[in-house]
């Protein structure tokens, strides 16, 4: 019988789930997620290859697992810190540093887009996952509007150009180079939502922003 880890069966589900999602991670930092077999993320993960099958059927399973696992877990963390900031522009300041902390967790493949490779049923449930996220966005940009924050504009436009913006945008890891790389995404999305040129570009209210967000 396989050794349990943690206390109980499912504190060792749970252990090992997060192993393969780390092992699934930095593989696809290294190379396309075409190219990754299970096989190889169970090696990685320090799993026996069957033991693998007790969690996950096949990779395109673990990949949305993963995903769907670290979005709720930037949810969360999210709405913790929006609690604690009542002017959407400054909520909207959070919501991009939430972004790049996002990037930051999923390694996305080099190689063929990854969404021209999952099946059409796991590009559905992918797509799925951005909801919440999306949800998110248009309430803070929706008050924004509505308190004369933000210029009045068609959410069903201004959520996914925003989204664009975000997910296409490279930032460094770490470092001056990628403090300066999220300022200057954040003054350029909130200009194109109309915010107030002064207030975009504050660092004050950046501060802030880090303060809820724990950086």
């Amino acid at each position: 019988m396989p050794k349990i880890i943690g206390g109980s069966l499912s504190e060792h589900r749970e252990q090992t789930r997060n192993k393969l999602f780390a092992a699934l991670s930095a593989l696809m930092a290294e190379r396309g997620f075409d190219s990754i077999t299970l096989a190889e993320i169970a090696a990685a993960a320090g799993v026996g290859r069957t033991a693998v099958y007790n969690h996950v059927p096949d990779k395109e399973t673990l990949l949305l697992e993963f995903i769907t696992h670290e979005t709720d877990q930037w949810v969360s963390s999210l709405e913790r810190a929006l609690d604690g900031l009542d002017d959407p522009v400054l909520q909207l300041r959070a919501y991009i540093r939430q972004q790049a902390r996002l990037k930051r967790v999923f390694h996305l493949p080099t190689g063929p887009e990854l969404r021209t490779l999952l099946s059409p049923e796991m590009q559905r449930r992918l797509r799925e996952h951005a909801v919440p996220v999306e949800g998110i966005l248009r309430r803070i940009l929706t008050d924004g509007m509505e308190s004369g924050a933000f210029a009045r504009q068609p959410l069903e436009t201004t959520v996914p150009l925003v989204h664009a913006c975000l997910s296409s945008r490279s930032l460094p890891d770490d470092g001056p180079g990628r403090d300066e790389a999220v300022a200057a995404t954040e003054a350029f999305v909130l200009r194109a939502v109309g915010a107030a040129e002064t207030t975009a570009a504050s660092p004050a209210r950046a501060d802030e922003v880090e303060a809820a967000l724990g950086e």
